[in-house]
């Protein structure tokens, strides 16, 4: 970051030539306010001259012939009702699903086979005895298959049995590639059922089922509280059967840390320049026009109890005080001096027009930049540039003095 400590060696004289622009009228209540890059206000200023938005436009026409077709697409509730109703009695069945438990659950090939292909191959290979197939699907609990093939047929299910098995439909929706199964078991996870205890569990199996949703808000909920869920079982057992993806989560936890640490220090980087773009308005407000009690000497003054739009102007007001009445006044003698020697320079390398302008001392440093070194002035370009990153950033109608910066 550009530093704000750069200042130009001046003289006490030229402080004298800088009282003969300004008009100051004493006011104690601003006696103490002169730290102004330190104000924590907010930077409203760049809000002053946007105009107000067009009105929005009318209702876009809808083509009501696309509805009709959309809603040709939906499923009456009766013929799910129909479908549902034929796993559950199992007319004409011809598939036997056996599971962990050796209960059997009858079924068709041909719905099997249209609603999961991979599960059609299957049934494809399945023995036949007496007209029917037999298959079996191990290490499942028969609630779980039971919600699986009734999915299969009509999309129907219970929240309470998704809740409960939701980790082993999702298992089933990727070895038999339901895709809309798994959206749905999915979405469960993330509506709650995630905890600290089995995030870890559930971001093993979301990526051995190439659930890339579910991995991404694991991770998330991992990282927002990396401290408690380090700490559970659940962590402790993938760090003996994983050790690797303990490691890839550690780094994605140190680097998420170095991200928010380079936000952070940005965004104060940025409250600096915003301010100084806004003491730059400030003071060109208060040379060009002036402000209640201080100004250009062919002003009216309007008086401190006159409002005034630039956040940053009152601050500036009791700097240019200090600086008209302080003895000291030479760069390295007064902080407060210091900062108004800075703010004076900073704005002469932003002027455009100094032949116009009614800045004092602006066309005096533009003549001073020859005299600094080489890396005093790579510094001073730097900030220059940094200031006009924000105004840009801030929209075209923020200055009302965009000829001057």
């Amino acid at each position: 970051m550009a530093s704000v400590e750069l200042y130009s060696a001046s003289l006490s004289s030229i402080g004298e030539t800088f009282c003969g622009y300004i008009d100051v009228q004493i006011d104690d209540d601003y006696s103490a306010d002169i730290s102004i890059l330190e104000s924590t206000a907010p930077c409203s200023s760049h809000r002053c001259y946007i105009p107000k938005p067009p009105p929005l436009p009318s209702k876009a026409y809808k083509n009501t012939r696309c509805l009709k077709f959309r809603n040709f697409t939906s499923v009456p509730r009766e013929t799910k009702h129909a479908w549902d109703r034929l796993f559950k009695e199992g007319h004409g069945a011809d598939v036997c699903i056996v599971t962990e438990d050796n209960s059997c659950i009858l079924s068709h090939y041909t719905v099997l086979s249209v609603a999961s292909p991979v599960l059609g191959t299957f049934l494809l290979q399945a023995k036949v005895k007496n007209g029917m197939k037999y298959i079996k699907i191990p290490r499942m609990p028969y609630g779980a298959v039971h919600a699986f093939v009734r999915f299969l047929y009509s999309s129907c299910y219970d929240e309470e049995t998704i809740k409960k098995f939701v980790l082993h439909l999702l298992v089933l929706s990727h070895c038999y590639s339901v895709p809309s199964l798994k959206r749905l078991c999915t979405s469960c996870l993330e509506d709650g059922s995630l905890t600290e205890e089995n995030v870890t569990d559930v971001l093993q199996l979301a990526m051995d089922c190439d659930a890339p949703r579910l991995t991404f808000f694991c991770i998330r909920m991992i990282l927002k509280d990396f401290k408690s869920i380090s700490a559970t079982e659940g962590w402790k057992v993938m760090r003996r059967a994983n050790p690797n993806l303990e490691q890839e989560l550690l780094e994605v936890v140190v680097e998420t840390d170095s991200r928010k640490e380079e936000r952070s220090r940005k965004m104060e980087e940025r409250k600096v320049y915003v301010q100084l773009y806004e003491a730059m308005e400030a003071l060109l407000h208060i040379c060009k026009d002036g402000c209640r009690t201080i100004g250009p000497r062919d002003q009216v003054l309007r008086g401190s109890q006159a409002t005034c739009g630039f956040p940053a102007c009152k601050g500036l007001e009791s700097l240019v005080r200090h600086f008209s009445n302080c003895k000291v006044r030479v760069p390295g003698g007064c902080v407060h001096c210091k900062r108004m020697w800075q703010l004076l320079e900073l704005h002469s390398r932003m002027c455009g027009q100094p032949d116009k302008c009614k800045v004092p001392l602006c066309r005096h440093f533009k003549l001073k930049m020859m005299e600094h070194s080489k890396k005093d002035e790579a510094r001073w370009r730097m900030l220059v540039s940094k200031v006009m990153a924000v105004k840009i950033s801030l929209g075209p109608f923020t200055s009302k003095y965009s000829g001057f910066l």
